[in-house]
């Protein structure tokens, strides 16, 4: 994308949302999320857990922000984080949800039982990095990363 092109143009926003809808609806996996965000432009973004939003990133700068607003607030707020980050349980609801054993509204309760409170994921750096309230992280390459 050039300096100065507008990234989030409506068809990007669509794709966006539809990413969104479809994570929390469990009808997209990861990768597919993964591969569509790259189609667009996305370099990364950022999950804030308590208020269940998703900032996505361009290369250029530009952000857009999309609410999860298909996910329970009695369910998914800070108040359902865990206080300390439990490593091994992130690890364990990461595995679950890539073989396919839980879907991405079980991946969001798994993790914030295990104290994630908000994630980042970087497409071009192929990791994401579970974050604790009093920022303690886990990082997770993407399968075949490393």
């Amino acid at each position: 994308f050039k300096k100065g092109e507008i990234m989030f143009n409506q068809e990007t926003i669509a794709v966006l949302h539809e990413c969104s809808e479809r994570s929390v609806a469990g009808n997209i996996t990861f990768p597919e999320v993964v591969g569509k965000l790259m189609e667009v432009g996305i370099e990364s973004y950022h999950a804030d857990l308590y208020r269940c939003e998703k900032t996505y990133y361009a290369a250029n700068g530009d952000s857009h922000m999309e609410s999860e607003s298909g996910l329970d607030p009695k369910i998914f707020n800070a108040g359902a984080v865990a206080r300390s980050l439990d490593p091994n349980c992130v690890k364990q609801v990461l595995r679950e949800i890539q073989h396919k054993e839980i879907d991405y509204q079980q991946f969001l309760r798994g993790i914030l039982s295990a104290g994630v409170a908000n994630y980042w994921v970087y497409l071009a750096g192929k990791r994401a990095i579970y974050v604790a309230r009093n920022g303690d992280e886990y990082v997770e390459w993407f399968p075949g990363a490393r």
